[in-house]
C-alpha cells in the first residue's frame, strides 16, 4: 500500500512515542528527526486555526531535501474557547483535569505534509466526554502516569481514559495524537 511514497524518505517530525506507534501502524519505512520549534501562535487565533498552524510551523523549521516527505502534527485540547496543552506541572495538571471532569471537550489535530513540490494540511477534530473524576481519581492518574507531555493532561489510552472517557466522537486515534485513518488517506492522494 501507498506505494505513490517509495520514492520519498519518508521522515516523522516528531518525538512523541504515540505518533510513532500510529504512523509505524501504517507498515511505512520511516525515520524520526525532531526539531525543537517554538508552539507560539498569533493571540487571535483558536480552535482549528492553532494545530494547523503550529504543524505548519513544525514542517517549515525543516530543510526538506528533493526527496524528503516530512510528517509533523500538533495536537491541542479545546474547552470553553480555551485551549489546555501540556502541563506545566503536578497542581496545574490536576487543574486542568478537574476542569475537563464531567464536560464534553474537543482533541484537535492539525498534520502537515511537505515536500519540496507541494505542501497539505488538514486538521481532526473529536468530541471526548468525561464522566466526574473524584479528586482521588485525578491524584491516583497524576501519580502513576504523569501526563505532562499530553496536551490536557492526559492519554486516552491510560488509566484516566479507561475509566473516564464515556464516549468519543470522532477518531480514537486523534485523540491519541494522530488521526491516522485520515492522514492514511491523505498520504494516499498526496
Amino acid at each position: 500500500m501507498l506505494e505513490n511514497l517509495n520514492k520519498y524518505k519518508i521522515i516523522l517530525g516528531s518525538n512523541s512515542p504515540r505518533r510513532k506507534e500510529l504512523l509505524k501502524g501504517l507498515d511505512i519505512d520511516f525515520e524520526i528527526i525532531s526539531n525543537n520549534t517554538d508552539e507560539a501562535y498569533p493571540d487571535d487565533m483558536d480552535g482549528v486555526d492553532i494545530p494547523v498552524f503550529l504543524a505548519r510551523k513544525k514542517a517549515e523549521s525543516y530543510t526538506i531535501k528533493e526527496n524528503n516527505l516530512i510528517i509533523t502534527a500538533d495536537t491541542i485540547v479545546w474547552f470553553n474557547n480555551q485551549i489546555y496543552g501540556k502541563p506545566t506541572d503536578k497542581a496545574d495538571a490536576k487543574r486542568i483535569l478537574q476542569t475537563l471532569s464531567g464536560n464534553m471537550h474537543q482533541v484537535i489535530t492539525g498534520v502537515c505534509i511537505k515536500t519540496l513540490e507541494k505542501t497539505k494540511t488538514f486538521h481532526v477534530t473529536s468530541n471526548v466526554y468525561f464522566a466526574q473524576f473524584s479528586d482521588e481519581e485525578i491524584d491516583y492518574y497524576l501519580e502513576h502516569y504523569k501526563p505532562y507531555d499530553k496536551a490536557g493532561a492526559y492519554g486516552v489510552q491510560e488509566w484516566i481514559g479507561y475509566i473516564g472517557v464515556e464516549r468519543i466522537d470522532g477518531s480514537y486515534y486523534n485523540v491519541m495524537g494522530l488521526p491516522i485513518q485520515r492522514l492514511y488517506n491523505e498520504l494516499k492522494n498526496f
